[in-house]
């Protein structure tokens, strides 16, 4: 695992609530905002390319959306997508006031669902310097068959049973009703095909990040396939990196491939391996384009 030099924990208001951060201060004036996908927490989302952002000289600011991890929210474990992209437009307001930051050189960084994300933030943020999309979900609609095809149909059934019961207990007032984010093939998870369960020895290999709640509320199961932030990808204005992988079995490579086409700066870097293999057997390949890209866009010019 890296070494940290420092980083300082700051928090930031969102909507009713608060978000929890790691600020990596930096020396170049550049800043990369980081969060990760469906449940995973701003340490292992982040901590293996933030280590290696910060060593290039940027400052990191890495968080946890609202209802997860340190941040504030309830009920927790519930993903909404309109609220997780606020907390990315309030990342960046609270980028843009740090002393080590230039408000004109941020960049933003997801992956997987955060990766989605990355589409909406920077299509509503002209002022970013760039955006950085890893491994990303942009159609749900496109990716929602292939999962619903990896797992057993008794755990299909099961899991969209208890993700209507979710929903309409949300109604009701009832605490969420929770499964795990990945599982293997007849779970009833969020995910089960076949390198969800990479999940773990990509982003906590040690079992460092003992907090770390590997659950969500079911109704996502309800919601994720009407999820399609790709859409937004004809008015990205700032310079965009897609990094797919080309094995890629929870999101697919390619309709990341086919919205990256529709940015007008765009930039695709393609990576062997399945959807985690950038934080294993691809993590230099990715790691090398991905400060290229910052450099080229975030650092300052002589």
């Amino acid at each position: 695992m890296p070494a940290f030099k420092q980083r300082e924990k700051v928090r930031f208001t969102s909507g009713d609530t608060s978000c929890a951060a790691w600020h990596y201060p930096g020396s170049n004036g550049g800043c990369v905002i980081m969060a990760g996908g469906t449940s995973v927490t701003k340490e292992p989302a982040s901590d293996l390319f933030a280590a290696r952002f910060n060593d290039a000289g940027f400052a990191v600011l890495a968080f946890d959306h609202r209802r997860f991890g340190e941040s504030g929210g309830a009920p927790r474990q519930i993903v909404r997508f309109d609220e997780q992209v606020a907390d990315w437009h309030a990342a960046i307001e609270c980028a843009a006031g740090l002393p080590d930051v230039d408000p004109d050189r941020i960049a933003v960084w997801g992956f997987s669902l955060a990766g989605g994300h990355v589409f909406r933030v920077a299509a509503d943020h002209p002022r970013l310097a760039c955006a950085i999309a890893q491994t990303p979900l942009v159609d749900g609609r496109a990716s929602a068959p292939h999962a619903l095809r990896a797992m057993t149909p008794l755990a299909a059934l099961r899991l969209f049973g208890r993700g209507i019961a979710d929903a309409l207990g949300g109604i009701a007032g009832r605490p969420p009703l929770l499964v795990p984010a990945a599982g293997a093939r007849g779970a009833v998870a969020s995910l089960t095909t076949p390198d969800a369960m990479d999940g773990d020895r990509a982003l906590d290999p040690d079992r460092r990040h003992t907090g770390w709640e590997q659950t969500v509320a079911a109704r996502i199961a309800l919601q994720i396939g009407g999820y399609r932030p790709g859409r937004h990808a004809s008015r990205i204005r700032c310079p965009l990196l897609v990094v797919v992988c080309d094995q890629d079995q929870s999101v697919l490579p390619d309709p990341a491939v086919r919205a990256a086409r529709n940015a007008p700066a765009s930039e695709v870097v393609h990576l062997p391996g399945r959807h985690y293999a950038p934080f294993l057997e691809s993590h230099e390949q990715a790691v090398a384009a991905e400060i290229s890209f910052l450099v080229n866009h975030l650092a300052p010019r002589d």
